[in-house]
């Protein structure tokens, strides 16, 4: 008969968590040696590519200007020559009112040449315009893509220094989540993490208080904690609270209490030699 998986503890768990604690901070602090430079490098490809679709939109508007400018100068090219037919036609008139038609028709015509005229000059000033704004946006552009491509490699070059390190904590975090067989405990975990602003979801007793947000925590409420019966969370911040000895070894805590020792004497020799 197949022998049953035995139950972790609730100090099984909480010592569980408290490793995975100590890993994700480890990785936390890889990334935080990255600064700025992650979020420095988004906004500026977004900038870049807010120029790029700015200098696309201009040549466009430019393109169609030049379209129109080609449109009017056709205009006044077919308006001239209408021009020059009726003023031909005005030497071989019979009577007055055949010149004066052909001479109203010229009005009309030389007010079309000077309206496509005007439109020209307009779309020219226009199109020398937008080019100065795209003269500008591309040489935004250019420095703006200059400083990325130096963000990259400064971004690359830490990243290439802790990858290694960080991809073996990040299995290690892994490797402990694994060993954690309850989901409601590491999904708590999670949730108390994200919402912390240090990454501290589980932390243990320091000098009488929270070793999260710092609050006193009653004498009795630590007895519990240090007694490892039971989940405890902090009722200030909602944190976890762990025993400060939680996962330290016999060893460690034995030194602890040697190096205590001859602090508790040298007090004791300065109180005998005030008495004195």
């Amino acid at each position: 008969m197949a022998q049953q998986k035995s139950e972790k503890t609730v100090e099984d768990k909480l010592l569980a968590l408290h490793n995975l604690q100590e890993v994700v901070t480890k990785i936390d602090q890889i990334r935080t040696q990255r600064g700025e430079l992650p979020l420095e490098v988004q906004d500026l490809e977004d900038d870049i590519a807010g120029l790029a679709t700015r200098i696309e939109k201009y040549d466009k508007e430019i393109a169609l200007l030049e379209a129109r400018i080609k449109e009017f100068k056709h205009q006044i090219e077919e308006n001239s020559a209408v021009i020059a037919k009726y003023k031909e036609q005005q030497n071989n008139v019979s009577n007055n009112r055949e010149f004066d038609y052909l001479s109203k028709e010229i009005e009309y015509k030389d007010l079309e040449v000077q309206f496509a005229d005007k439109k020209i000059k307009a779309a020219t000033a226009e199109i020398a315009h937008k080019q100065e704004e795209v003269a500008a946006a591309k040489s935004t552009f250019d420095d703006k893509q200059e400083i990325l491509n130096q963000k990259k490699a400064e971004l690359e070059a830490i990243i290439s220094e802790t990858k290694a390190e960080e991809e073996r904590l990040m299995g290690e975090a892994q490797g402990i989540e694994s060993t954690i067989d309850d989901d409601r405990l590491l999904n708590a975990f999670k949730r108390i993490r994200s919402n912390a602003r240090n990454g501290l979801a589980v932390v243990a007793i320091d000098r009488d208080a929270c070793g999260g947000c710092f609050s006193r925590i009653p004498a009795q409420r630590q007895l519990d904690i240090r007694s490892r019966k039971k989940g405890i969370v902090c009722e200030f911040c909602g944190r976890i609270l762990v025993d400060p000895d939680l996962g330290k070894s016999e060893a460690e805590l034995e030194a602890e209490k040697a190096a205590e020792k001859p602090a508790k004497k040298t007090t004791r020799k300065r109180a005998a030699s005030k008495e004195e």
